[in-house]
């Protein structure tokens, strides 16, 4: 696991040096800088497997290709033993020299033949050109930067603003993708000229340019899959425990200490079941919770529960509200304005967890692959919803608001019951959308200035998700599945892991994000992942063998974090500094009065607000930081 930078063009040594100061927390146990005539390469790492020697920037026998490394390879051993029946030779146990040799035998579609988590910049010196590449679900970072002969990538925005050139200044359509999701765009990021390469492609460029190639499509999985429709359900269960217990293992290869970041779900039990299964030894748990008040959002007593059935070395940690004293950390870990509250607990937890290991499984990615959202329960009944008359969907958005009050509870079912109504009155694909907002575009309307709102509009009507909902016109559901897996998954909930554990030098693996489980499950029909209304049936049915009955029919409750609550209380003037009229004034992007509307119906109860709000809190103080110069 590293941080990697470099430049093709001019540039010089000094430039590299700073690059990678600003990664020092993704690699902080070795560094190493290869410099030619137009191309810098360098990295800085955390040493997860060969350690002496897996330093890089690693060449070839003959030294006509370097290649600096983010990541891992889970295959790498079956790719070296294949490539050395083919005549290449091996001078390292390290995953990263399979990558030059699978680049000598397949070119750029080495990428095919590679298992993991990665991002990659290699360096043709008889061709003179540079790949780069990216995992096919984005697990590993990878940024880019290009204006006349000069070209900078790097894993983190930080290490390319250390270039003079770079200017900061926003991305309107990021801004208001960011407005209305909660991150920014999967290809673009918040500073206009800074873009990110997408995930599942590479980039070669040289003198010609730069060429751009996709080489992996889940959508085509989804529209061709026919063979799991036939499969008898034993056998579907059996190849599911299969897939799971596989995807573990294969990320328990490590020469330095892991454990498993342990919620009370399914997903994090199942991981733990599936290492109890194919490791020998002590398995570490790392929880984390919240005080008494906090009610329904702490789960450290069904995390604790399965910690104690599978007889893991547990350890937990308590969040208490000083969210202002974090807030400075988080928004320089991620570089970009980014509103899920969840990157609160992940930040801690990863903090805890680092004093005892280098490495973390989580259950990431479960929800996606197997049915998991309650969302997906809404899609189902607002099918039949839809078929009612207009009139009686009009008066249910109506009237459900006040019949079922929002509360600042995890179960907020007030504001399911509001979205739910509302999104009855319009097509599917805008109804999902609508669901899975931060904002809508009624609320864009109330809180953004006319600027600022049109730029939202344009990225509402260009969102990703649109994209993944029309592969599917005849089933919402695998269009919903596809939908969260390629936009929620990878651009916020792979983004903030990565950033958030990255910021503690400690590498988390997601064994539910493993390519061949996750085509798998795209490919079986969503009436078998969702049987009936059971969140998860075919997962559940399929670690029953595994895990009781007790935690498998836990309800779920997700990594959320009382903000609610907080907001209203300890961080009331967190608001007051960063949403005040004067603040708001001073950027122009917001309507003062909306605001200020928003926050009273938050504070009086009426309205749940807490994911907006917290939005905008995160936007200014990433304007603070990195517009304004006011820290890092």
């Amino acid at each position: 696991m590293c941080g990697i930078a470099g430049f093709i063009g001019d540039g010089d040594r000094a430039l590299l040096e700073r690059m990678l100061k600003a990664l020092v927390h993704r690699g902080p146990d070795d560094a190493g800088t290869w410099i030619a005539p137009g191309v810098a390469l360098g990295m800085r790492r955390l040493s997860i497997i060969d350690l002496p020697g897996g330093h890089q920037p690693m060449a070839n026998e003959d030294e006509t290709l370097r290649v600096v490394f983010n990541g891992e390879i889970y295959n790498f051993r079956e790719l070296r033993s294949d490539l050395a029946t083919r005549g290449h030779r091996f001078r390292t146990c390290s995953d990263t020299e399979v990558i030059l040799h699978a680049y000598e035998q397949y070119g750029a579609a080495c990428v095919e033949h590679l298992r993991g988590m990665f991002a990659f910049a290699l360096w043709d010196g008889p061709r003179r050109t540079l790949l780069l590449a990216r995992d096919r679900l984005g697990k590993k970072p990878l940024y880019y930067w290009q204006a006349g002969g000069l070209f900078l990538f790097a894993s983190e925005i930080k290490a390319l603003l250390e270039h003079p050139a770079v200017a900061r200044e926003v991305d309107a359509v990021a801004l208001g993708h960011y407005l209305a999701f909660g991150y920014t765009p999967r290809d673009r990021s918040i500073l206009r000229d800074i873009r990110k390469l997408p995930p599942a492609h590479t980039m070669t460029v040289g003198e010609g340019g730069a060429a751009l190639r996709p080489y992996w499509d889940l959508a085509a999985v989804v529209r061709d899959a026919a063979g799991p429709r036939a499969r008898p359900w034993p056998e579907l269960l059996e190849a599911t425990r299969a897939h799971v217990e596989d995807a573990v293992r294969a990320r328990l290869v490590s020469d330095v200490p892991l454990g498993v970041f342990l919620s009370g779900g399914i997903d994090s039990a199942a991981v733990v079941a599936a290492m109890r299964r194919v490791a020998a030894g002590p398995i570490r748990t790392f929880s984390i919770g919240y005080g008494p008040e906090a009610g329904s959002f702490n789960e450290l007593a069904e995390a604790r529960a399965t910690a104690r059935h599978f007889q893991t070395e547990h350890h937990e940690e308590v969040l208490s509200p000083r969210i202002a004293d974090l807030l400075p950390h988080l928004v320089a870990a991620f570089d970009e304005p980014f509103a899920d509250s969840s990157a609160l607990p992940t930040f801690l937890v990863a903090q805890a967890a680092r004093s005892r290991v280098t490495v973390a499984l989580s259950g990431i990615g479960g929800d996606e692959a197997f049915a998991g959202y309650p969302r997906y329960l809404g899609a189902r009944l607002s099918l039949a919803y839809a078929r009612l008359p207009r009139p009686f969907r009009r008066a249910g958005a109506a009237a459900l608001p006040a019949l079922v009050p929002e509360t600042m509870r995890s179960r907020n079912w007030g504001s399911w019951a509001r979205r739910f109504a509302a999104g009855g009155l319009v097509p599917f694909p805008e109804r999902y959308l609508r669901w899975t907002a931060f904002l809508d575009p009624e609320a864009q309307a109330s809180l953004l200035a006319p600027e600022m709102l049109a730029a939202a509009r344009r990225a509402w009507d260009a969102a990703d998700g649109r994209a993944a909902l029309a592969v599917c016109p005849d089933d919402p559901l695998a269009g919903m599945f596809l939908a969260d897996t390629t936009t929620y998954l990878i651009d916020d909930l792979l983004t903030m892991a990565d950033r958030m554990t990255m910021a503690h030098s400690l590498e988390l693996r997601a064994p539910f994000c493993d390519h061949p489980l996750v085509e798998f499950a795209a490919a079986i029909p969503p009436a078998l992942r969702l049987r009936g209304l059971r969140l998860k049936g075919l997962l559940k049915a399929a670690l029953a063998p595994w895990i009781p009955r007790e935690i498998l029919h836990r309800p779920k409750r997700g990594f959320m974090v009382p903000l609610g609550q907080w907001l209203q209380r300890d961080l009331a003037p967190l608001l007051e500094e960063y949403l005040g009229p004067e603040a708001l004034r001073r950027r122009g992007w917001f309507r003062p009065e909306g605001v200020a509307a928003l926050r009273r119906a938050h504070a009086e109860g009426r309205r749940n607000a807490a994911d907006p709000l917290w939005a905008l809190v995160v936007l200014e103080a990433w304007q603070r930081q990195y517009l304004d110069g006011r820290g890092a």
